[in-house]
């Protein structure tokens, strides 16, 4: 979840101010409302040293009556502390109904140290992060909003900060030895902080990765994320029952970094295609000899070459050894089963290949948009996806998963030159023109879903497809080198 942070995301003084004076309004009476019986409210500031949780905090809490918030400055707990269950302090300081509690630091701190440190793996850390889910439900089942902000600063932005800091005598106490101990383990840390964000980013609880370079930007990001979670508790229902979705208002995609202009040239395509398929089918029977399951999935628009990718992937291969699945809409016993069922039943057994056009992410992109899918289904979606997708790779599959994007434009073009190829004209119905216009619609879908299932085990790999021959040769060596990587013995 952390690669899709954009690190780079800012926003001017003078949009920022603009935001924050309309939302300062909208919080203060926000609060108002929570009073005097309404949610308790809880928000957890997460993230990296100096990434700047305290100066965000502060122009936060700028609007709001200081009678109907607290403060926790959350350390490691102490020896008295340590006598009673590890969340015991928590319950203790969650706050009444209408009231707000900010933790500075929270029950994630001392799971995430121990971790770092050796001192809890195995069994004990996912006890450690079943406990957590559990906390953090039984507070929303009883009518709580629980928002949770990781703020993403770069290990080199990191560094620089400390430094800043350590030349200023009233703040050089911020940057002492357990500060620039836990950065010299930033790596160990980051793995630590995507195993806890996957582990801990639920429906009723999720994770806001807050990019924090600019303070402007995380300060915006973060008063949003707060009143879109203030605003949907006021308009929801019974406690114990599923909560409004909390969407705030998307500043940024990881497909606004996308250079759809890249290309290949025919004469480089023509040599590179058969090269790669021919490696390709080599590791192929490697996979069979090794047992290891391979696994593609494809998404993407309409028109975005999705078919005629998989036809150069496969074209190499043995067809005893793998299987592409077309998934359209449930049909029949598969309606009456979980939206998982059906994936399961054709995943491909050890040292196969099975390829699917489309595949379990419908749950969080068509159904979500159409509304097949209720939003607390689709929320929870998620996480349901990544532990699935963690299981299959736990099991040692090989999992690549493709997103084919493309512009507005190239699809038009695409679609017009099916309406005048005969042998084209099939691919194109009434369906694709009625989804090319909710393109808009599908925008925040498709970031949702790289940024919130995009794992360390299972990363999205968007690949520009305006070139099609582009798209073939980048999905072609990617298979090839995630497979090399994988198997013991390529040579």
């Amino acid at each position: 979840m952390l690669e899709t942070a954009d690190l780079d995301a800012r926003l001017s003084k003078k949009d920022a101010k603009e935001a924050l004076d309309r939302l300062d309004l909208e919080l203060s009476q926000l609060q108002r409302d929570l009073q005097p019986d309404g949610c308790p409210v809880l928000v957890v500031f997460e993230g990296w040293d100096a990434a700047g949780k305290g100066s965000v905090l502060n122009r936060l809490l700028q609007p709001l009556d200081p009678r109907g918030y607290k403060v926790h400055n959350i350390k490691e707990p102490t020896l008295e502390e340590r006598m009673y269950p590890a969340l015991c302090r928590f319950w203790l300081t969650a706050p009444a109904r209408g009231t707000i509690a900010i933790y500075n630091h929270s029950w994630y701190r001392q799971v995430l140290n121990e971790r770092v440190e050796g001192d809890v793996n195995g069994a004990g850390l996912h006890q450690a992060y079943e406990r957590i889910r559990t906390f953090e439900r039984q507070l929303q089942d009883d009518g709580a909003v629980v928002v949770k902000f990781f703020f993403h600063i770069s290990k080199k932005e990191q560094a620089k900060r400390f430094k800043r800091i350590a030349k200023d005598p009233a703040f050089a106490w911020k940057v002492g030895k357990a500060e620039r101990k836990r950065h010299k383990k930033y790596s160990d840390y980051e793995q630590a902080v995507e195993d806890m964000l996957r582990e801990t980013s639920t429906s009723y609880a999720p994770w806001t990765i807050v990019p924090a370079t600019d303070e402007n930007f995380a300060e915006v990001m973060v008063a949003e994320t707060l009143h879109a979670a203030l605003k949907a508790a006021l308009a929801g229902g019974e406690s114990g029952t599923a909560q409004p979705v909390i969407a705030a208002p998307r500043r940024t995609s990881p497909l606004d970094r996308v250079d759809l202009a890249v290309k290949i040239e025919r004469k480089e395509y023509d040599k590179a295609l058969p090269r790669l398929q021919s490696e390709l089918r080599r590791l192929q029977h490697l996979c069979y000899f090794a047992r290891t399951p391979v696994i593609i999935v494809y998404e993407g628009t309409d028109a975005s070459g999705k078919g005629g990718n998989i036809r150069r992937l496969t074209r190499g291969l043995d067809p005893r050894g793998y299987e592409v699945v077309p998934v359209g809409a449930p049909q029949g016993e598969e309606r009456r089963r979980h939206y998982l069922w059906r994936f399961w039943s054709a995943l491909p057994k050890a040292g196969h290949f099975t390829i699917f056009d489309r595949s379990w992410y419908g749950r969080v992109l068509v159904e979500r948009v159409e509304g097949f899918a209720k939003p607390h289904e689709w929320e929870r979606a998620y996480r349901e996806i990544n532990e699935f997708e963690q299981q299959l790779v736990e099991f040692g599959a090989v999992l690549v998963k493709f997103y084919l994007h493309i512009s507005k434009d190239e699809q038009l073009n695409r679609f017009k030159e099916r309406e005048t190829l005969p042998h084209k004209r099939w691919k194109l119905t009434d369906e694709d023109w009625r989804n090319r216009e909710r393109w808009e619609d599908y925008w925040d879908p498709v970031s949702d879903m790289i940024e919130r299932t995009s794992t360390p085990h299972a990363p999205w790999i968007i690949i520009e497809a305006n070139d099609k021959r582009y798209a073939r040769i980048k999905a072609l060596r990617t298979v090839v080198d995630w497979l090399s990587a994988s198997l013991p013995d390529t040579d």
